[in-house]
């Protein structure tokens, strides 16, 4: 007579450790996903809660919430189902380092004064520290007008770019350069950096207001390739041949000299920001 084999359940997983299943889950998906789509959008994502059935991650910018919740959502909710053993639903929510307007919130709702580094406020006006502290704070981010805008999510666009790299490039590769970084994240002063994603043609050329073709130009363009944006073309096969479905970018955060300013200032900018991967100068997007 045969043994019986007898399977194991896994321990179902109390719901105040959604932490701990978001851990196991991330560690799944690690797995199942290319090192670079898991660095991209599943590492950076922040377990914000669970109750009543939902389970809340934090994005920090538009372009990977909108990812994750177009590809994960659903396989998320399984396995996180699967591990505490009840229906759940996933929410993808944006999440900053920087939101005064939160805090703002809290503050005239329970009269609490929550005390944040100075250099994360806005200047001070008028007479009196907490007054004009509130006062400030409610102008700059306390109306319904700028709960719409969102003055605290804000794209750096320096001066120096602005002056010295337009004029070089051209408005089209301008506005595709803060495009594409409009969906990245980095923080200069903790040194957090997510400047690899994965995206269409279209999708970029739809956000920065161009023609899929202008965003071939662009980013074949020497000096763009060469200090702003580097990419790696995804080819699909059709039944007309081989063709571009997508590309790898990785984007410049922060501004480099001009090579006339390199000149001038003697300051190199030879080193390369780029990943190795990037580094191919034969790959090249379809007419």
């Amino acid at each position: 007579m045969m043994e019986q084999i007898v399977q194991t359940q896994p321990p179902k997983i109390h719901i105040s450790d959604y932490r701990q299943a978001w851990e196991m889950v991330a560690g799944q998906l690690r797995m199942e996903m290319s090192r670079a789509l898991f660095e991209t959008y599943v590492q950076p994502l922040e377990p914000l809660g669970y109750q009543n059935g939902i389970f809340k991650l934090g994005a920090y910018n538009p372009y990977t919430r909108e990812w994750v919740e177009n590809r994960l959502t659903n396989l998320i909710g399984r396995q996180m189902e699967g591990l505490l053993k009840q229906p759940v639903s996933v929410q993808i929510e944006l999440r900053n380092d920087f939101q005064p307007a939160k805090i703002l919130e809290r503050e005239l709702e329970s009269g609490i004064e929550v005390e944040e580094p100075e250099e994360m406020l806005p200047r001070k006006v008028g007479k009196g520290k907490d007054g004009s502290r509130k006062l400030a704070l409610q102008r700059a981010y306390g109306s319904k007008r700028a709960a719409v805008i969102q003055p605290e999510r804000t794209l750096l666009v320096t001066q120096y770019f602005f002056n010295n790299w337009l004029g070089l490039i051209g408005h089209s590769a301008f506005t595709v350069i803060l495009a594409a970084r409009s969906m990245c994240y980095w923080n200069p002063i903790s040194g957090e950096l997510r400047n690899e994603i994965e995206t269409e043609m279209s999708d970029l050329a739809c956000r920065a207001a161009v023609s899929v073709r202008t965003v071939k130009t662009v980013l074949n363009h020497e000096l763009v390739r060469r200090y702003f944006l580097r990419y790696k073309a995804r080819r699909v096969m059709t039944p007309n041949g081989v063709r571009t479905a997508g590309i790898l970018l990785q984007v410049r955060m922060d501004d480099p000299l001009t090579p006339e300013d390199q000149v001038k200032f003697e300051i190199s900018e030879d080193e390369l920001w780029y990943s190795p991967e990037f580094g191919s100068e034969d790959d090249s997007l379809d007419e």
